[in-house]
């Protein structure tokens, strides 16, 4: 029997050219990915790149379930790890130490190696089930994964939506997690380090990873519930982003180039150390307009500016 007859994944629409490339490839002769995405460049030229791997990645594994799932886990791992490795350099270069936060305070490498261990269970035990899930709720939800992508324009707005949304919800959630029993038996983990460091980004108890891990997944999906329009590529890019956002907030270093420089709103590290330093306030993820308006902003300088603000409004 053809392959092409119980062809199993979405990327093209039904029917189409790119299927005809395995009518003559049947189960005892399949092809490698190699030659999927060498068919893929011939018969599918308009494509950029990345469509052409994407799709070819697809066709490949014929199981967009299995796909959907090993591309979205080695997505989390490769760019998390991958944004945490320069920070973990930094951290044994003198030479960096000038722009450290909290300069007397530098993770020693047993407390890297304890979280990390921490991170990695955290990683296999707690978030592989929803990611592995997560393909047939991309079907139910009509979130696409066909080529090619949407455009550029349309993927920004969606994943600036996402960054307002998650950072709307990260303060909430965040700010409840800092009261009576929620601190003492869930959010305490991670405050373990005063001054964090890259690798401490995800490392806490499992109800707060699954709780503020809503604000990064759940926002795409209730956004697809109304729209009926989401593509699975730029739920990746938001994903990338927001990892490497949390990352760079627990970095531990400010730097003259660093983006809350230039996006005076950017809340970055400088914002989120405060937080870890006095244990209260900042509590936004991405942006300071939550902890400014609502008047919950971290450190001297802040408290200071709320003293005058009181004794302002007193006179």
């Amino acid at each position: 029997m053809a392959l092409s007859e119980t062809i199993n994944a979405a990327v093209f629409p039904t029917n189409s050219t790119l299927t005809n490339l395995l009518l003559n490839n049947d189960k005892q002769n399949p092809l490698s990915f190699t030659q999927v995405l060498n068919n893929v460049y011939q018969i599918q030229p308009q494509l950029s790149t990345m469509e052409k791997y994407w799709a070819s990645w697809y066709m490949y594994m014929n199981n967009d379930i299995l796909a959907t799932g090993i591309m979205f886990f080695v997505l989390h791992e490769f760019m998390y790890f991958f944004r945490c490795l320069p920070w973990f350099i930094i951290d044994n270069l003198k030479w960096f130490g000038k722009y450290k936060i909290q300069p007397t305070k530098k993770p020693s490498y047993k407390e890297q190696m304890h979280c990390l261990k921490s991170v990695l269970l955290s990683h296999f035990l707690v978030e592989a089930i929803p990611i592995w899930t997560f393909h047939p709720m991309c079907e139910k939800l009509g979130i696409t994964m066909e080529v090619p992508f949407p455009s550029w324009k349309k993927m920004a707005m969606e994943i600036g939506l996402f960054f307002f949304l998650e950072d709307t919800w990260h303060y909430w959630a965040h700010r409840l997690f800092h009261f009576g029993v929620f601190y003492k038996y869930i959010h305490k983990q991670h405050h373990r380090y005063a001054a964090p460091f890259g690798l401490a980004a995800e490392y806490a108890h499992p109800l707060e990873t699954l709780s503020l891990g809503f604000g990064t997944v759940g926002f795409p999906i209730i956004y697809c519930l109304f729209t009926k329009n989401l593509h699975l590529f730029t739920l990746c890019l938001w994903i990338t982003l927001r990892l490497f956002q949390a990352v760079d907030s627990h970095s531990g270093y400010d730097f003259p180039w660093s983006l809350n420089k230039f996006l005076p709103f950017w809340a970055g590290a400088e914002h989120h150390d405060l937080h870890h330093h006095y244990f209260i306030g900042n509590y936004a993820s991405s942006f300071r307009w939550w902890d400014y308006y609502l008047d919950t902003e971290a450190g001297p300088e802040a408290k200071m500016e709320r003293e005058e603000r009181m004794k302002r409004k007193s006179e």
